[in-house]
This record gives C-alpha cells, structure tokens and sequence, in this order.
C-alpha cells in the first residue's frame, strides 16, 4: 500500500505481486536480506529453553512463522511539496509480506542458506527445523544493521543483540545481474574476492592455549581469512616420491563455510562456484580427496573463456565439495593475494567507516604486467586513500580555516580517531561540541527517512489509521521530543552542556522558536521548551529547526577546527594511532568499490551488466574493534 500523508486528504494506493524466484527457487537476494531484517525487527528477541540449555536474543519457529503470517514494512520519507516549496510533505509506503506457514518455513530456509541465521541449540545443523530455536549469525548482524540505519528504524530492542554477539565488520558483496541474480564473474571480480578469501596474510591459526577463545576472539581470527594448514604428502619409495609438504593449504568444507560467512553468497551451492572459479583461474589446487567410495561427493564445475597467451586461465574448474578434499594456494594465488607486499599490521583484519566516495584507480594484472583494452578496464581494482594521505593533503592548504575543517571531518569520520578526539575534549572540557555535532547527525538521519516493522494486530472498529500513518505520526513525536531534547541540553540559557556559540545564531533561534511557541499556545517565549507545549510541531517547523541546528553546527565544526584540532594532532596518542593505523587497512567509505563503480545511469553499457564488487562496513563491529585496539596500544588508558 502506498500513501501521501497530507493533512488534508492522505492518498492511499495498493498493489501485490509475488517475489521474484531464481532459476534455483530461491527468492532474489536483495528480497531475502529486506524481509530478513523486517522479519528480525518486528520480534521481540528473549531467552528461549531447548534441551535443558538457554538461548540469549534467540526466536523460535513458532514466531518467525506468525510474523511472517502477515508482517507489515513502512516507511515515510519527507521532502518538499511540489505545490508548495515552503511546506513539508510525507510518502508513506506500507509493504506487507503474507504467506502460510510452510511458506515461512522455506523462507527461513533461505535465510539459513544466507547465512544470516543458525540453529542456536545444534550450529551444526543446515536445516530449519519445525521446533527450533535461531539466532542471528555475525553476518545477519551486519546485514540488519545497515538495513535499520538506511531505513531509519527504531532498534533501541535490539541493541542488547548488537552489544553481547559477534559483528561481520566488513561483508564482501558480488554484484548480480538483473534478470536472473546470478553473480557476474570477471578477472576483477574474482581478484576481489580472492584477496579477501586468503587476507592479507597467510591465516594459519594460533596454537590453542589453555583458556578457549572466546566467541568474539574466534570470529577475529576467522575473518582475517580461510584458515590454512600445512599437509604432508606421504613418501612412495616404489615410485621414487619422496615426501612432500605441501604448504597454504585448506578444507573444501572450510572453503565452502568462510565464503558463506564473509560474503554476500547465497548457500554452499553458490560458495563452491565461486571455489571453483579460483580453480580456472589457477589460484588454488586439488592436493588430495580421501573419501571413500561410498561417501557422498558433490563436484562443481564451471566453464569459460581463456585469455590465451601464458595465463594460468583454464577454460573451466572443477571443486570438490567432500568433507576430505584438501586444496593448497598456489603461486599465482600467492602473487595475487600480494602477501610479500602486505605490511604487518594490528589493523590488518579490520576496516573503518567513512563517508563519501573516494578511490584512486591501480591498472595492472595480477603479475604486474600492464593491460590494454577491455581487459585493462576490467581489472582496474580501486585502492582506498589512506588516512595519512588525506591528513597530508589537508595539510598542504597552507593551513587555512577549510584545511582544518577538512582534516577534522576525516577525523570524525573514522571511528578511532573520533573516540580519541572526543577523549581530548572530554579532558579540555568542551565535549558538548561533538557531542551537539554528533546529535544534530544522527537527528538529520531521523528526520529524512523513517521506517517501522511490526506483524499485523487485527483491526480495531473505528481505527482507520493504516499501520504506515501510525508509525509516523509515533516517529514524528519521537523526532519532536529529540529537537528539543537537543535544544534544553545544548541551547537553552544556563543549559547543563550549553554550547558558546554566535550571539547571532542564537538570537535567530530564540525568535523562530518565540514565534512558532506564541503561534501554538499564544505565551511568550521565555529560552525554555517544555517537550508536551512542543506536540503540535509540524514537519514543516521541523525542518525550519533543523535548518538553524544545521548552521550551529557549521559554526562549531569551525570552532573545534580552529581552536582543538591543532592542539589535538600534537598529541602523543594522536600520534600513535596515527602511526597504527597508516600502517593497516586505509580508511574506506562504509561502502568500498574492489573493483570499477558502476557507471552513472545513461553513462555505462545498458546492453551489458559488468559486475563488481564491494565491502559494506559495519560501524558498530567497527568500532567496538577500535576500542580493543586502543586498548592493547602502548601507552593507551582504558578506554570503556
């Protein structure tokens, strides 16, 4: 259902379809991960029972299968009217996703081939049972995260979820084509997906100490890449063989599972095509299959075009998909993986946030040697700038008032550097700075796009109201009461965190709210808000607001700019981390281009769809591993 939420008369508008299937059955991957996040948010994730064991933030079938029954998605976004710039109007679109319960069963099916659920009482177990208990993987928490912060959602229930379980910091994504979903594979594509399968260093785990890693320190150390071991081939005198060890090797079955966790492939089916690329490709290598003759083997196969020339391309790969079939890297997968290249770095596993869209372009093959034509457009790999380069760059402004303004929005923007930039404040007393620029952020986000989950309540007689209309006018009091929460806690005169800010600024915000108050209640307006006399705000009034807040926030950002970068960057944590982190991975954007960005619409080939691929960053993963790592720096306090 679709509605404009005007005073007047709101429009509302409906329409069904089925979700689009793949050759596979299995729905389209973009449909699995929104009814999977909506799914998600619309329940009430407790503690659950099941053989004598207790699940934390776990559902059961029972009530995935009743949401699923008849959930309901909507979301409002807010722009101008068209008649009318000066006034705000709200869209508000109402999805609701029905089906039996059978149904919901083999969509939970699929989210379990997604890897973004497991059995929480058996992780061994592929299949979603018609009793069980679920909870999120690392991978469905990075998923539900991005979909909540793009959606604009309200998760304040699941916060205890994204608190105590591990995070997928940084998922990598393949694109799909269009028509079918199915992943596009070129060179570029692979490359990507090699180099973040084997990490920037060979992954051998530690030896195991007395005291069992914990959950989070397990999928640390799995995310940095397959797991390798080395494998001894046994000496065959008859034959003159001596023994071989064979180095950089791994399991198909392990194979198969890191790419189901890190990336965006959808089940064990799709995880050994791409295994098998890495075969025609000649990155990787059958050292052996063991199994028996009765043990069940499943051999993917896949077929293309060759090169020609010296390339190690075949023209097609064979992977075993067996519980003993052990593959090793091979030299050219150790080139492309550039591990001799790599720098040793505690940062090494992890990615950090940014926003924005900047990547310089390396041209090149995998060996080095340059490449022209189509092939060369194919396998240009984006680099992320680093933050040393853009620190630098600010640098070489000749120090001027923007210089500044551009390395402290660097800054912020990378979570390491904020915390200790906000610990500087924090001890120079004027936090309140950041704390009102982070605020206004995040309140921006709020106000420009709004969505809500729930399974559909029977409706009551009277109760015209669409669920969509509920949850807005639920998320416009919501937006009302963090106005002015701002308001009292950085504005209002003789406030607890007020802000020094132009005379100007706030004399132009004294007055709009003067008058918009004596307008409502017909009293004067005396600096202070009381939340219930702010109710009958509008969008409209709303947005005016965000304007003003949106100019003080210009004004602090050049305060600290001015005054607290310069003192900052002089210090001997500052310093450290600088030098910690201009060593590991380059700060990249919460979306990171490994291969060319799509083309803007009516610029690329409409004829052809060339693939790609992308990381997604999560913020909370993210940060929580920056706050560990300050933690282990030298020198560094605890940081909480």
């Amino acid at each position: 259902m679709t509605s404009v939420d005007r005073p007047e008369h709101p429009a509302q508008a409906s329409s069904s379809h089925m979700m689009k299937t793949t050759k596979r059955g299995r729905p389209f991957l973009k449909d699995t991960l929104d009814l999977f996040a909506t799914l998600i948010v619309s329940l009430n994730l407790t503690t659950h029972k099941q053989y004598f064991r207790t699940f934390p933030n776990s559902f059961t079938t029972d009530e995935a299968a009743a949401n699923l029954a008849s959930l309901k998605f909507s979301q409002s976004n807010r722009g101008p009217d068209p008649r009318d710039r000066s006034r705000i109007v709200t869209t508000t679109t109402t999805t609701t996703f029905s089906m039996t319960r059978d149904m919901a069963k083999a969509m939970c099916q699929h989210f379990m081939d997604a890897r973004l659920i497991e059995n929480a009482a058996d992780l061994g177990s592929n299949l979603f049972k018609d009793r069980g208990t679920y909870a999120l993987t690392p991978k469905g928490l990075h998923v539900l995260e991005r979909f909540i912060s793009k959606n604009g959602m309200n998760s304040d229930h699941l916060q205890p979820v994204f608190a105590s379980q591990p995070i997928c910091i940084k998922l990598l994504h393949l694109e799909r084509r269009s028509a079918d979903d199915e992943i596009i594979v070129t060179q570029s594509v692979i490359t990507a997906l090699f180099r973040r399968f084997v990490g920037r260093h060979p992954n051998y785990p530690t030896q195991p100490s007395s005291n069992p890693p914990d959950a989070f320190q397990e999928y640390h150390e799995r995310s940095k890449g397959v797991p390798l071991m080395d494998v001894q081939e046994r000496a065959q005198p008859l034959l003159g063989k001596p023994t071989i060890t064979h180095r950089y090797c791994f399991a198909a079955v392990s194979a198969l599972e890191w790419l189901c966790d890190f990336t965006s492939v959808v089940g064990r089916e799709e995880a050994a095509e791409m295994a098998a690329q890495f075969v025609r490709f000649g990155l990787i290598k059958l050292v052996s299959d063991k199994r028996k003759n009765n043990d069940s083997a499943i051999i993917f196969t896949v077929r293309g075009s060759t090169p020609g020339g010296n390339s190690p391309v075949t023209q097609h790969g064979e992977f075993r998909c067996t519980a003993k079939a052990i593959y090793r890297i091979t030299d050219e997968g150790r080139r492309l993986a550039q591990w001799d290249e790599a720098s040793v770095s505690p940062l090494s596993s992890t990615v950090n946030l940014h926003h924005g869209d900047r990547a310089s372009v390396e041209d090149g093959s995998a060996d080095g040697t340059p490449k022209t034509g189509i092939e060369a457009a194919d396998a240009k790999i984006h680099r992320r700038i680093s933050m040393a380069e853009k620190l630098n760059e600010a640098t070489e402004k000749k120090g001027n008032v923007k210089s500044n303004t551009d390395r402290l929005k660097y800054i912020l923007e990378e979570p390491s550097y904020r915390a200790l930039f906000r610990d500087f404040l924090k001890a120079n007393f004027c936090e309140e700075n950041l704390s009102f620029w982070l605020d206004v952020e995040d309140f921006k986000r709020k106000f420009n796009t709004t969505s809500s989950a729930q399974a559909a309540a029977p409706a009551r007689l009277g109760n015209r109201a669409t669920p969509g209309q509920a949850a807005m006018e639920k998320h416009h009091d919501a937006l009302i009461h963090t106005a002015f929460q701002i308001y009292n806690k950085y504005l209002a005169p003789s406030s607890q965190n007020e802000l020094n800010i132009d005379h100007g600024l706030r004399l132009d915000l004294a007055n709009y709210l003067g008058e918009v108050m004596n307008g409502l209640h017909g009293k004067s307006f005396d600096g202070q808000v009381d939340t219930s006399q702010a109710v009958s705000f509008n969008a409209t009034q709303l947005q005016v607001l965000i304007k003003l807040y949106t100019r003080i926030q210009t004004h602090v950002l050049r305060l600290m700019a001015m005054d607290s970068l310069p003192k900052f960057i002089k210090t001997q944590p500052f310093q450290d981390a600088r030098q910690w982190l201009g060593e590991g991975d380059a700060p990249g954007d919460d979306v990171q281009f490994l291969t060319s960005p799509p083309a803007p619409p009516g610029l690329g080939s409409e004829a052809e769809e060339t693939g790609g691929a992308y990381i997604t960053v999560s913020l909370k993963g993210s940060e929580r591993e920056h706050r560990k790592i300050r933690r282990e720096m030298p020198g560094s306090p605890h940081v909480s």
